[in-house]
């Protein structure tokens, strides 16, 4: 069930009706608990299963692990919880990659093997859901937080289903305290809340799929033979559409959310005004990345032990950031691309005092520029089909005299220009600044302008329904 979709449309409805309608707290609550199994079975009724099999054992592995008091045996709980989420992952996500391993190792030692594909059904969303409820698992055991009481509650929270397939991964901490007491959302909070439904839509149907899409599938699925301006447009309009794609689900989740009366973290910050590749991971896709800073980097040792400890575990963090996206080597790279970029940024800091220049306007526009050119730059490996595709990109961004070899479209590139041009003043505006601030600032005709004319677009613009990228992560 796609939030694009009028089937959600017709769900989020009758939600939202029986929401107000019902007054008993825990009715609600368990109400919620279905509406979120059918929303998550529209899928495919049996990965039910593989939502409740996270749900059953870490709510016992945190018990279990509140109650021992010895330390190996709490380890032990923890690491058998672990080996159950992962292994779920593993083989649910990574089996083809490591058969191929496998199958390439076999046939180097001279045995002649039929490779093939497993062709596991991928599980929507089963990357979000097993990190938010490992994240549950994980606090218990430091101590951060004590086993919850209601089942229900901690059954809601990790398939609650406005960000139950793409995020953003909730803490326990930031959902539980939330179910103690009654929520329901006020005149306020349901006006910010189709608010940010509509302009999460209107990202993802109209800037996303409607404009960015078709030039940036062009670019992509010509492989090879494109020119140096192509491969450079192809690369920042898709930056440009995986932002408004996944930034609109983001928007949309955080927004339905509030139409019940649920508050959730914002998940992206403005991250094409980043002055430098931390502040970008600050500012994009901040539940996963603070997740992977809280249970993998600082457990690593951080930045605790050392310059080349801490260029390792930047590089092994950003390399598994990379591979949780996909099950190939092409987010592995990517991953590490990113990495290596993270640790040359650490490694300049004291030689080119880069804190410093962000206090001046001609070193932020630098650090600007720099940090928009680099990601630009790895967007290939990321929505490249393959390998040798992302490679040919790559070649062709960096030779200036290949000429184009598309045929693209005057008014399309005109649009994807305005579009990428737009989003970069934006977010250079929006830096230090929240929407919530500047859209409450705005007069409510300007308000109501706006919100006509996404609505209208929404209505008007032609196209197919696709899914969310990051559904297949």
């Amino acid at each position: 069930m796609l939030f694009n979709s009028f089937v959600f449309v017709l769900f989020l409805a009758v939600v939202f009706t029986l929401d107000r309608l019902t007054t008993r707290w825990t009715l609600r609550k368990l109400y919620l608990l279905i509406a979120s199994y059918l929303f998550y079975a529209a899928w495919y009724p049996p990965f039910l299963i593989l939502l409740w099999i996270p749900t059953l054992t870490n709510w016992y592995a945190a018990r279990l692990i509140a109650a021992a008091t010895k330390p190996h045996v709490r380890r032990a709980i923890l690491a058998t919880s672990l080996c159950c989420d992962l292994g779920m992952l593993a083989f649910f996500k990574y089996a083809d990659l490591l058969w191929d391993m496998v199958a390439t190792a076999i046939q180097a030692l001279g045995v002649d093997m039929e490779t093939g594909r497993l062709n596991i059904l991928l599980p929507v969303g089963i990357s979000f859901y097993l990190f938010q409820a490992m994240s549950y698992t994980i606090d218990v055991y430091r101590r951060h937080i004590v086993p919850w009481r209601s089942f229900l509650d901690f059954a809601l929270y990790v398939a609650f289903f406005p960000q139950l397939v793409a995020g953003p991964i909730l803490r326990a901490g930031q959902f539980l305290p939330q179910c103690e007491r009654e929520r329901r959302a006020n005149s306020s909070q349901v006006g910010w809340g189709l608010t940010l439904l509509t302009m999460g839509l209107f990202h993802k149907v109209v800037l996303a799929d409607a404009i960015l899409a078709p030039v940036v599938d062009q670019v992509f699925g010509a492989r090879r033979g494109i020119g140096c301006a192509e491969a450079w447009l192809g690369s920042l309009a898709f930056g440009s559409q995986v932002f408004f794609d996944f930034s609109g689900y983001s928007s949309c989740a955080i927004g339905v959310a509030l139409l019940l009366g649920w508050e959730f973290p914002d998940n992206f910050r403005f991250p094409f005004a980043a002055l430098g590749f931390s502040d970008f991971w600050r500012r994009w896709h901040i539940s996963l990345s603070t997740w992977l800073k809280d249970y993998l980097y600082v457990p690593l040792g951080g930045n605790r032990r050392g310059d080349v400890r801490t260029f390792a575990n930047l590089m092994t963090t950003m390399l598994l950031g990379g591979l949780w996206h996909g099950a190939s080597w092409k987010f592995v790279i990517w991953g590490g691309l990113h990495g290596a970029l993270l640790v040359l940024e650490r490694a300049g800091q004291a030689t080119f005092g880069i804190d410093r220049m962000r206090e001046g306007p001609i070193g932020r526009a630098f650090l600007w520029a720099a940090t928009s050119f680099m990601i630009s730059f790895t967007w290939p490996f990321f929505r490249a089909p393959d390998f040798a595709s992302a490679v040919a990109l790559i070649e062709s961004m960096l030779s200036p005299a290949s000429a184009s070899a598309l045929n693209l479209s005057a008014l399309r590139v005109s649009a994807v220009v305005a579009i990428i041009v737009g989003m970069m003043a934006l977010h250079g505006y929006m830096r230090d600044r929240s929407t919530e601030s500047v859209w409450g600032r705005l007069s409510w005709p300007f308000r109501s302008l706006f919100l006509a004319a996404m609505i209208l677009s929404l209505l008007l613009v032609p196209g197919d329904t696709r899914a969310f990228i990051y559904f297949q992560f």
